[in-house]
């Protein structure tokens, strides 16, 4: 979210004066105003308490899994409605405190950057290192959040009066689950602590802000081999033209050590060096040339809209059914959308290869049509029919804002 220069100077001047729970809560308000309009009902001291002690709320979060396509699943922890609103808020108060810290290799979670400023460091390079580290989120402990507010940009320290403050924000942004942690023997073993949870608003921002420290040893690192570096949460890329990354290097050395020494693990199944005449993905951007789509990214969205115009929709819907949950691994609940899928892979197709991209505008006039066609159905659902109009009249980008809201 984009804020006016002088909320931004609000929420920056209120943090630093926060003296108390109710300065604390007055700044909530002030941000869920911004968040939900002015017909926002405020929060109370009474919620927040609420929401901070786990003891006498348990049931803060609803876990759930999803599947992913590699056939494993990942733990979602989704916050109740109160504590999800309160976390939005406190996400934006975060993100503003925080902006000016932020360290230029991280891209993930940033409002003002994408997984497309991710790939382009890496374009056109001859050796591209990937890796991912180790249950990114629930690695992070709530003591390890507590511990990096007390010091700049945030100070909720003991000196200042406000470790209070810490204290609550660090239990609104954490909670119980069983985690894996390693031995000094080098094995793993089940436990339980409060951790980020994966689902909650105000992760991702903490990921950033506790990985700061990780940020400027690995750029360093990165400056040292005359390699480029960036990351996208837990996703790590480095690229070069000359190859350091061979097994006993101490490149590789260093980046392990260092990885170790910030309290994460490298994920050995998710690590990959992709060299120059092979696809090189960073982020599953394609990077060998420029930016770009993979190719089946493109031809499966052909192939869907030819058999939208050859089959008309209901005929085509069987066919990407099958296709999509294939792809996906999972569904939400009811069924997937096509005409929604589509708009939302013209929407990436356009960040990725650009509005003036002779692909992009070639596929997106082909939708227009079939939507217009599609447009007066009984059978549509009356949002999509809206989707659609908007898309017609007003153009793709108010059309996918307005599908999102």
């Amino acid at each position: 979210m984009k804020l006016a220069e002088e909320k931004s100077q609000h929420i920056l001047t209120a943090f630093s004066n926060l003296k108390s729970k109710e300065d604390f809560l007055e700044l909530l308000n002030y941000t869920k105003i911004i968040i939900y309009g002015d017909k926002a009902i405020p929060f109370t001291l009474k919620q927040v308490n609420y929401y901070s002690n786990p003891r006498i709320n348990i049931e803060r979060y609803a876990a759930f899994t999803i599947k992913k396509k590699s056939g494993a699943t990942r733990v979602i922890h989704a916050p109740t409605k109160g504590l999800k609103a309160i976390q939005k808020c406190l996400n934006l108060i975060l993100q503003i405190v925080y902006e000016q810290h932020q360290h230029k290799a991280a891209t993930g979670f940033i409002p003002s950057k994408s997984i497309v400023d991710n790939a382009l460091l890496h374009v056109r390079s001859i050796y591209v290192y990937n890796i991912d580290l180790k249950d990114f989120f629930p690695s992070i402990d709530q003591a390890r959040i507590w511990g990096r507010l007390k010091f700049p940009p945030f100070n909720l320290n003991d000196k200042t009066g406000r470790l209070e403050i810490a204290n609550i924000i660090a239990s609104l942004c954490c909670h119980e689950m069983e985690v894996e942690r390693i031995k000094p023997d080098g094995s793993w073993q089940k436990e339980k602590r409060n951790v980020l949870p994966q689902g909650a608003p105000t992760s991702p921002t903490l990921t950033n802000i506790i990985c700061q420290q990780l940020d400027f040893y690995l750029t360093a690192v990165a400056k040292r081999f005359n390699l480029k570096y960036s990351r996208y949460a837990d996703d790590i890329t480095f690229s070069s033209h000359h190859n350091v990354y061979q097994e006993g290097s101490i490149f590789l050395h260093e980046l392990h050590r260092i990885i170790a020494a910030q309290n994460f693990h490298i994920k050995p199944s998710k690590t990959r060096l992709q060299k120059q005449g092979y696809r090189q993905e960073v982020t599953g951007i394609v990077v060998n040339e420029d930016v770009n789509v993979p190719k089946r990214f493109v031809k499966q969205l052909r192939m869907w809209l030819y058999y939208w115009e050859q089959y008309g929709y209901e005929r085509a819907y069987t066919y990407f059914l099958q296709q999509y949950s294939a792809d996906k691994g999972h569904t939400k609940k009811g069924r997937p959308d096509m005409a929604n899928v589509i708009l939302g892979k013209l929407k990436y197709l356009k960040m990725v290869r650009g509005a003036d991209n002779h692909m992009y505008q070639k596929l997106a006039y082909r939708f227009e049509q079939l939507s217009k066609e599609n447009l007066n159905q009984e059978d549509r659902p009356a949002h999509l029919n809206k989707v659609l109009s908007i898309l017609i009249h007003k153009g793709l980008d108010e059309a996918m804002d307005f599908y999102k809201r």
